[in-house]
């Protein structure tokens, strides 16, 4: 059976076979995509990568060496551990007894602000894409991690629920959170 997708034509759920992108009806925009995704490629070449590398993702040794750890032979035990280990539910949401799927692994404590706690499993829990965004703002606001902050020191919270109210507390007190998380 061959392989298909939608057709990328608004609105149309027309199925095409693959490499095509647009179905009969919507075949004359075929050519324009084919050449505007050629023309993105262009402009993105190695030194876009290069660039995002070195000031995004390897700014600093600290950074290169987590980059270097998600992509390590460790990790990938680490995590599918933890996503059988929470039959692959967000602990976050069922810290307030919201089930959902997940299969991103997080840690509780950042490891940008505790190293020691990369390979903890007690610092793993799965969580879902939206409590991982809140989280991620929670952290900044908490612990001062991300790009251009400066770690607080604060004392370190390990209790799922704990990082929930809190998170909870900052989404209803700062209008750059998203409040309709919770």
């Amino acid at each position: 059976m061959p392989r298909v997708r939608r057709c990328r034509y608004k609105d149309c759920h027309a199925m095409v076979e693959l490499p095509d992108h647009y179905c009969k009806q919507h075949y004359s925009y075929e050519a324009e995509y084919l050449a505007n995704r050629q023309k993105w490629a262009r402009s993105r070449g190695k030194s876009y990568q290069h660039r995002y590398n070195t000031v995004t993702r390897n700014r600093n040794s600290n950074k290169s060496e987590q980059y270097n750890f998600y992509r390590s032979k460790q990790w990938v035990n680490l995590r599918q551990l933890v996503l059988n280990r929470d039959y692959y539910l967000c602990q976050y949401c069922k810290a307030i007894n919201k089930i959902t799927s997940a299969k991103t692994v997080d840690h509780v404590v950042p490891i940008e602000y505790d190293t020691d706690l990369r390979a903890d499993t007690g610092n793993l829990a799965t969580i879902c894409s939206k409590c991982h965004r809140l989280k991620t703002d929670w952290e900044r606001w908490y612990y001062g991690t991300g790009k251009d902050n400066q770690l607080k020191q604060v004392s370190k919270i390990t209790n799922i629920s704990e990082i929930v109210l809190e998170m909870n507390r900052l989404a209803k007190t700062s209008p750059k959170i998203a409040v309709d998380a919770f």
